[in-house]
């Protein structure tokens, strides 16, 4: 957590613990939050797959930040990496059951997603086509 952070939550009286928790919060939704994240969640959820078959099935994302995305979420106990020693060698990334259940949640967001679409397109043309607020 950062220090200006840090400062201004023990200056509203929270206490390390909850500041802790905070960060971690924070943190993790970021993670959450990101869409290669979602993306990659979403693809391994049938089951594993290895590095280049994620690639592809991953439109616009670049072999470095699927590799960083990777990464993180094995970092976070999401994946687990599995090196097979075979010529050539092989890695297949697969959901933990950590990652399983944020699959769940993922998978209801964007179900939601997919059932409101119409609505959320239909008021950002609205939005979009409104005179702009004067400030």
């Amino acid at each position: 957590m950062d220090s200006a952070l840090r400062s201004q939550l023990a200056d509203a009286g929270v206490t390390p613990e909850c500041a802790a928790t905070i960060a971690l919060v924070r943190d993790v939704l970021a993670r959450v939050g990101d869409k290669w994240t979602v993306l990659v969640i979403t693809t391994l959820a049938d089951g594993p797959l290895r590095f280049t078959t994620l690639h592809g099935r991953i439109a616009g994302v670049s072999q470095r930040m699927l590799s960083q995305t990777l990464r993180s979420l094995t970092r976070d106990g999401l994946l687990t990496r599995t090196a097979y020693a075979e010529v050539p060698p092989r890695v297949e990334y697969a959901l933990t059951p950590l990652g399983r259940s944020l699959s769940d949640t993922v998978t209801h967001v964007v179900r939601w997603v997919q059932e409101h679409q119409g609505e959320i397109v239909r008021h950002r043309e609205l939005f979009d086509g409104a005179a702009p607020a004067t400030p």
